[in-house]
């Protein structure tokens, strides 16, 4: 067998990101990144920025590769290296001038799974004399955290940029069908052999009190019908909103929360806001919160290293105070439980577990009696960076959409600045910008109590 049976295996959790894709859900996890023009001169080309960008993507491995199918389905595909790899299929040119209406198609289109699974539409046509981009990767190649290690080869410290030297890359050639089905049979032999001895490693009281837990928080209490949980289709619409990155600071330094509890409760007041909007009576909502688990061991720019923490969202009360106050209580209590280390575990075990269960799993996870919504934070950037000699102004991420889940929330901070991106499926919530407005209105009634 050649060296390349060994390419490297979809974990569980990124194989649940294909498993759960449908026409209705398209799972790659998008952005909007928006550049002042140059300090001096012209602001790059399109041709410039192809250039720029196709050089320094085709550096990161992971972007370079494809997913290879098993055969008989007997395990998860695996990444092999795209012999055709030509970057500039994956960098394309905005339609338009309007900002919104490009954001709104791309992220609309899922990708196609014959090649590597990434895009970037370079919109270099807008108003301001600067530029934008827009990308998407699919969830089951990068989770937020790697997206934001992506960003550190594509941005430089200076405007001038960093200079590399020739890229030497020959592509391996990939595992025969054969050799992948072997592979995956050896590895099947593997799983069930560690699966056998879990319960031993798992036997503890205390580990198996944890796991209890966790389990309890994740499933109970289910998540009560809402209006963002009714089947939609692939339209989205990103709304977007940039707030000083001090008020939540301040508000955080007033209150003796985290950053995070901040986000939760202004989220919180705002889907209070828009629902009594509609004449509905506010209810407390259950949301599940990524949570990096990444450490020295792992790859920071490939892969999805997230656990989960699943919180009740108290839309229902009317005081802010009181909002942040529970969501601050409730958020500590998991970190003193170790909620997230734990269902990281939880996920470890999972993945010795056969296709067809795993499969199962990945789809309860994702149902909307689980969790009304996503609401996810990502540090960005906290200096200055510049492409091609333009300096990054805002990040504002689109969360992926799970089947009848309508709304997902992303923040990134960069710069001083932090970057709502209310993601939203267009036919099940045509009225997302209002949201937008009562997301802004709750973040000024927290500032307000500064």
């Amino acid at each position: 067998m050649s060296d390349a049976v060994t390419a490297e295996r979809l974990s569980a959790l990124d194989a649940s990101f294909l498993s759960v894709e449908g026409p209705a859900s398209p799972m790659h996890v998008g952005w909007v990144a928006a550049f002042d023009p140059p300090e001096r001169g012209r602001r790059p080309s399109f041709d410039q920025l192809l250039a720029h960008i196709g050089g320094r993507m085709g550096r990161a491995p992971r972007f370079r590769q494809r997913l290879a199918g098993v055969p008989l389905g007997v395990h998860d595909p695996v990444w092999v290296d795209d012999a055709g790899f030509d970057p500039s299929a994956h960098l394309l040119r905005a339609d338009g001038e309007d900002l919104d209406a490009v954001v709104d198609v791309v992220l609309s289109t899922p990708l196609r799974r014959d090649r590597p699974l990434w895009e970037i539409t370079i919109a270099d046509g807008l108003a301001d004399g600067g530029f934008a981009l827009i990308g998407k990767m699919h969830h089951c190649m990068v989770d937020g955290a790697a997206v934001v290690e992506l960003g550190n080869l594509l941005l430089d410290a200076e405007p001038g940029g960093r200079r590399f030297g020739r890229d030497d890359w020959e592509p391996v050639p990939a595992p025969t069908p054969g050799e992948r089905l072997g592979q995956a049979i050896a590895d099947r032999i593997g799983d069930a052999a560690a699966l056998a001895v879990a319960p031993v490693r798992f036997a503890s009281p205390r580990r198996m009190a944890r796991g209890a837990r966790t389990l309890a928080q994740v499933v109970l209490p289910p998540a009560r019908s809402s209006l963002l949980n009714q089947p939609g289709s692939d339209r989205r619409h990103l709304v977007r909103l940039t707030r000083p990155l001090g008020e939540l600071r301040a508000v955080r330094r007033r209150f003796s929360v985290t950053p995070n509890d901040v986000v939760l409760a202004a989220c919180a007041g705002a889907l209070r806001r828009f629902v009594e909007r509609r004449g509905e009576v506010a209810a407390p909502l259950k949301v599940m919160v990524p949570a990096d688990v990444r450490t020295g061991d792992d790859d920071a720019g490939t892969g999805n290293r997230i656990s989960f923490v699943f919180l009740r969202l108290p839309c229902h009360e009317p005081d802010p105070v009181r909002r942040l106050r529970s969501i601050g209580a409730a958020t500590a209590r998991r970190r003193r439980d170790g909620a997230a280390d734990d269902l990281d575990g939880a996920f470890r075990l999972l993945a010795r577990t056969p296709g067809p269960l795993q499969h199962a799993l990945a789809h309860a996870f994702a149902h909307p009696r689980l969790f009304n919504l996503t609401i996810s934070s990502v540090p960005g950037p906290a200096v200055t960076r510049y492409l091609r000699g333009c300096r990054l102004r805002e990040v504002w991420p689109a969360v992926p959409l799970a089947d009848r889940h309508a709304l997902a929330i992303g923040v990134v901070t960069v710069a001083g600045n932090a970057c709502f991106g209310l993601y939203a499926n267009a036919d099940v919530l045509p009225d997302a910008d209002a949201l937008g407005a009562d997301l802004g209105a709750a973040l000024d009634e927290l500032i307000a109590l500064v």
